[in-house]
C-alpha cells in the first residue's frame, strides 16, 4: 500500500480512503468514472469496475470475444476446419478486449446505478 492509503491524517478514516471503499463496493458492476482530463478522455470511461486500489481503479471498457466451443468436433461450418482464420474468419471478429487504469487523484465523477 502506499503511504496515502495508510495516513490518516488524524481522522480514523482518511478523506481518500473512504472514497476508496465507496468505489470498492461496486466491483462487478458497470459504472461510468468521469476524469479531470481533457479530449477523449475528459468525456468519461464505462466499464465493468474490476478492481480498486490506493492510486487506481480498473475498469474492463471492452470485453473479449468469447472462447471457441470445446465441445464441438469444429468450429467452422465445413466440416473439419479448425482454424477460423483459414475458414474466412478474420482478425476483426475477434477482440481482445481492453483495461483502463484510472487515476483516483484524477476522478472528477463516479456514475453508477441508484439501485
Amino acid at each position: 500500500m502506499s503511504s496515502r492509503c495508510n495516513s490518516n491524517s488524524g481522522n480514523s478514516h482518511s478523506n481518500d480512503q473512504r472514497f476508496e471503499n465507496h468505489l470498492s463496493k461496486f466491483i462487478g458492476e458497470t459504472v461510468t468514472i468521469f476524469t479531470t482530463s481533457g479530449g477523449a478522455s475528459g468525456c468519461g470511461f464505462t466499464g465493468l469496475l474490476i478492481g480498486v486500489n490506493c492510486d487506481y481503479v480498473r475498469l474492463s471498457t471492452e470485453q473479449g470475444s468469447a472462447p471457441a466451443n470445446p465441445l464441438s468436433e469444429s468450429i467452422c461450418s465445413n466440416g473439419g476446419c479448425v482454424d477460423t482464420y483459414s475458414c474466412g474468419g478474420s482478425y476483426s471478429d475477434f477482440t481482445v478486449g481492453s483495461v483502463c487504469d484510472i487515476p483516483i487523484c484524477r476522478i472528477a465523477a463516479f456514475c453508477h446505478n441508484a439501485v
